[in-house]
């Protein structure tokens, strides 16, 4: 925290300061010091190359010390009371700054977090969606299958009917054939289509 006050002061001196009001100059110490600085010794005095009579001479330029020491004490003040001042003003400014920021963040987490709620939603919609088209294609899938194997069934019903029908009828083919055979060996005729066959 000590490094931050010599940064801070830092700061206030490289900035420029808020105006200062001069002390007041009806103060009865101000008054002396500046008359006795107005009166210049004699071996300080210009002596002019025409006027062999020496003259005091009134100085308008009072020193900087003197005025430093008289009026040092409420200008120290004031600076420390603008410093002080700037200081609270920039704690304030930092916490502002702080507080918008947490605000922004904050606005910013509930945001995506909405967001993201609405992700989660949508999304369990769409699977939900898909797991019901799936059980839909299933039942259709299973349908058809069922209907193709009725249809297998009904095929292989139909193809056994069909053999028993041929068999059936190979079969009163063979007995014919053997009565007629039969017939002829009784009759000892020979068959007029045996010829044909060839």
């Amino acid at each position: 925290m000590g490094a931050t006050m010599e940064e801070q002061l830092k700061k206030a001196e490289a900035e420029p300061s808020l105006p200062v009001e001069p002390p007041p100059a009806s103060a009865p110490v101000d008054v002396a010091v500046e008359k006795k600085a107005d009166v210049v010794p004699p071996s300080d005095v210009d002596v002019k190359s025409g006027d062999d009579t020496k003259a005091l001479t009134v100085v308008d330029k009072v020193p900087e010390t003197l005025e430093k020491k008289a009026s040092g004490g409420s200008i120290d003040r004031d600076i420390a009371l603008a410093q002080l001042e700037k200081e609270k003003s920039m704690s304030f400014i930092r916490a502002w700054e702080e507080s918008e920021k947490a605000k922004a963040e904050n606005k910013a987490q509930k945001k995506l977090s909405d967001v993201t709620a609405w992700e989660s939603s949508r999304k369990a919609a769409v699977e939900a969606k898909l797991r019901s088209i799936e059980e839909q294609l299933e039942k259709k899938k299973a349908q058809y299958a069922e209907k193709m194997q009725n249809k297998v069934a009904l095929l292989h019903k139909q193809a056994d009917e069909k053999r028993a029908m041929v068999l059936a009828q190979k079969g009163e083919e063979l007995l014919k054939a053997d009565e007629t055979a039969a017939k002829y060996r009784a009759t000892g005729s020979i068959p007029k289509k045996f010829l044909g066959c060839f």
